[in-house]
């Protein structure tokens, strides 16, 4: 028995599942989930001394690689003055003013601790600020686990097939609307139905749980349009696309401002830190200043305060042209293998965010991405294992590309996806 196993067998008996978030438990693949002891820039190294190469990249936020050397000074240096105060510290004030820099929109940030709770309370504020109750939003798209945003979710959720979860109340999901990703017909019902009552639609501006699925050209501006015409407000969740696609996000990609955004995994270096924002206006309406209630202990915190704005510090054009070359790299010697293989397969992609379905058909919706082959993804995923790349265990799930990794590094991947392929 492998220390994983070892590892994963004791978990079961404390903690649900053996895991502390559903989809590293593999579920989508099947096996055993590899257990971490140390990340070095693109490696992961796991408990049974495997170094592996790591696309996951803790599902996102290691924009820089694994422990990268600013972001431990930083994080490091921050811990040694104290964890936590429950007061002000200027580092907030400048986490604050880099996000809103960057995001075009964004005027005021609030910080919190996870994208969950960046999301849940973005979407309190919509409904405070319109007086409004009702949310539209996508079918596949994730925008944390509360619970009016807990149906037909992507990611993890979409990894078990499951269209929303138990312990979701009637009440709390009957305000909110899904309509199915890059539909205009589906979205204008929704609003010649509900409009007047609408206070947000919410989407990911690229689709990134449910596989990467971007935008069909002009749909963004056509979401912009609805929501000005009927009063209701547009939020972006960039807390995969922020500071990803590149410095300003989905909004600076596109072209396509929103009313509010939330931020996660970039923005907090690795560390549990998330952020939402918007305009003064429309910011203003959260307590202290307005009625609006929202609060949090933790939130933000020093250490990942200072671990966040070390990483960003990092990403200026230098560091995005090399992450657009890595993913050409890949995703053409990935294309190139499985195209020789004569295995049906397509890589769809935004900027360096990409994902690979296994289907010969165009993926523009969540049902399109159900129908892929997950079972062939399933055997690419354990053929790649075996050889030392670490994969998503979920092809629901984005590819990761680091500024650790190296055009070498790459090359091995591909050379292990070609051997993969033939056998699939």
């Amino acid at each position: 028995m492998s220390a994983s196993e070892r590892l994963f067998e004791r978990a079961r008996r404390v903690i649900p599942g053996g895991v502390n978030s559903p989809v590293r438990a593999f579920g989508s693949v099947g096996g055993t989930p590899r257990f971490a002891v140390r990340g070095e820039g693109p490696y992961l190294v796991d408990a049974d001394g495997a170094r592996l190469i790591d696309y996951v990249c803790s599902w996102g936020p290691l924009i820089a690689g694994h422990a990268h050397p600013s972001v431990v000074e930083a994080a490091t240096a921050a811990l040694a003055a104290g964890s936590s105060f429950g007061a002000p510290t200027e580092a907030e004030i400048e986490l604050a003013e880099t996000i809103a820099e960057a995001a075009p929109g964004v005027e005021q940030v609030r910080l919190v601790n996870s994208g969950t709770e960046a999301g849940m309370s973005a979407i309190r504020l919509a409904r405070g600020v319109t007086g409004r109750d009702k949310i539209v939003k996508f079918a596949g798209h994730y925008h944390g686990h509360s619970d009016a945003l807990l149906a037909a979710a992507g990611s993890g959720v979409a990894t078990f097939g499951l269209p929303d979860s138990p312990g979701v109340t009637r009440g709390a999901a009957g305000d909110t609307l899904v309509v199915a990703w890059n539909d205009r017909a589906g979205v204008e019902a929704a609003f010649a139905e509900h409009g007047p009552d609408i206070a947000v639609l919410a989407c990911e501006p690229v689709a990134a749980n449910m596989g990467v699925v971007p935008p069909d050209d002009g749909y963004l501006a056509f979401l912009r349009e609805i929501t000005r015409r009927h009063g209701a407000l547009l939020l972006f969740d960039e807390v995969m696309t922020g500071f990803r696609l590149e410095r300003g996000g989905g909004a600076a990609w596109s072209g396509v401002t929103p009313d509010l955004a939330t931020f996660a995994k970039v923005v907090g270096g690795g560390f549990p830190l998330a952020a939402f924002g918007g305009p003064t206006d429309i910011m203003a309406e959260l307590a202290p200043e307005g009625a609006v209630y929202q609060a949090g202990t933790l939130s933000g915190n020093p250490v990942a305060v200072a671990a966040g704005l070390a990483q960003l510090r990092l990403l200026d054009d230098a560091a995005y042209a090399r992450l657009q070359g890595l993913a050409d790299q890949l995703t053409d010697g990935l294309s190139a293998a499985l195209a020789t293989a004569g295995v049906p397969a397509r890589i769809q992609r935004a900027a360096s965010l990409f994902s690979l379905f296994f289907t010969a058909e165009p993926v523009r919706d969540y049902t399109a991405a159900r129908a892929a082959d997950h079972a062939a993804y399933a055997r690419f995923f354990h053929g790649l294992l075996e050889r030392g790349v670490y994969l998503p265990p979920s092809g629901f799930e984005a590819v990761f590309v680091s500024l650790a990794h190296t055009p070498e590094l790459v090359d091995e991947t591909v050379a292990a996806a070609r051997d993969v392929a033939a056998s699939l």
